[in-house]
């Protein structure tokens, strides 16, 4: 588990360099040769403790390949020189995966992209939970987005019953991702600020006769909508010329009048109107 190594300030040790520096050429000065070297290595020893820590970085100790914490606060420190010092970023991170191509639960192949933000929380997981937690990162991602895309069919057009799909529930879709990363990435450490689809569309193979059915189903959705506007109409027309016996029509009046409104208002073209100067039989 996680610990916060106790690190000593280094400005201290500094001042205990610049001594040993001191006494080092004073030695070989006035000819004390074997003190000078002597304490050459303990000079070299403390200069090898000295370490940096950045804002919103962290330095993991060990020893002799045991776990003796980190440090996480920036500043200047001053650690056992024996210790190995691994530095981890605690920075915000992007990761903008390129668009993979996948099934979705249908089986129709698409290209679906994410981007994910992340950040390092615990160093101990991500420093000896995995090897290399960054491609483990991105692995996982991928990982996660082909089991996403497997959950919803692409869209609702073959699957009616769709209550979610990729394309429309973006939420809920989003959140599932996420959880699902959160889940691949405990294992390191990782905690995810954010997952999102970024990039969704039909594989290219399948993209033109997707494209041809989605326009078939807007005009037949169109159409509908027309016809039924068109009845309403017609049958309010019928309506309004027989509560104010404008005219008197029989069956065969009706049915031409009904014919000749509906080919007017369901027309993909305007009416070209035709006079007639005899009666309705000419």
């Amino acid at each position: 588990m996680e610990k916060q190594h106790s690190a000593l300030s280094g400005y201290m040790f500094l001042f205990l360099e610049l001594i040993l520096l001191v006494v080092i050429i004073f030695g070989f000065m006035r000819g004390m040769i074997v003190p000078a070297i002597v304490l050459i290595p303990v000079f070299i020893l403390v200069a090898i403790g000295f370490t940096v820590v950045d804002p919103n970085q962290s330095c993991v100790m060990i020893l002799f390949g045991a776990y003796k914490g980190t440090i996480k606060t920036n500043g200047f420190y001053w650690v056992n020189p024996f210790y190995v010092r691994k530095k981890i970023s605690l920075r915000a991170r992007n990761f903008d995966s390129e668009p993979i191509k996948v099934n979705d639960k249908l089986g129709n192949p698409i290209m679906i992209g994410l981007v994910l933000v992340w950040k390092v929380e615990e160093t101990y997981k991500a420093a000896f939970g995995v090897d290399e937690f960054q491609h483990f990162v991105v692995v996982q991602s991928e990982a996660a987005l082909r089991k996403l895309a497997g959950m919803y069919p692409y869209d609702n057009i073959e699957d009616e019953n769709a209550k979610v799909t990729l394309r429309d529930g973006t939420e809920e879709v989003n959140d599932q991702l996420e959880k699902e990363i959160i889940e691949r990435l405990e294992i390191a450490g990782i905690h995810v600020i954010e997952a999102r689809i970024n990039h969704i569309a039909y594989a290219q193979e399948i993209a033109q006769a997707m494209l041809k059915r989605q326009q078939a189903t807007a005009i037949v959705a169109a159409r509908y909508k027309i016809v039924e506007g068109a009845v309403s109409m017609v049958e309010m027309a019928l309506d309004e010329l027989n509560q104010k016996s404008i005219v008197e029509l029989d069956e065969d009046k009706k049915a031409t009048m009904v014919s000749n409104l509906m080919v007017v208002l369901c027309g993909d073209k305007d009416a070209t109107p035709v006079v007639n100067t005899g009666s309705l039989y000419q």
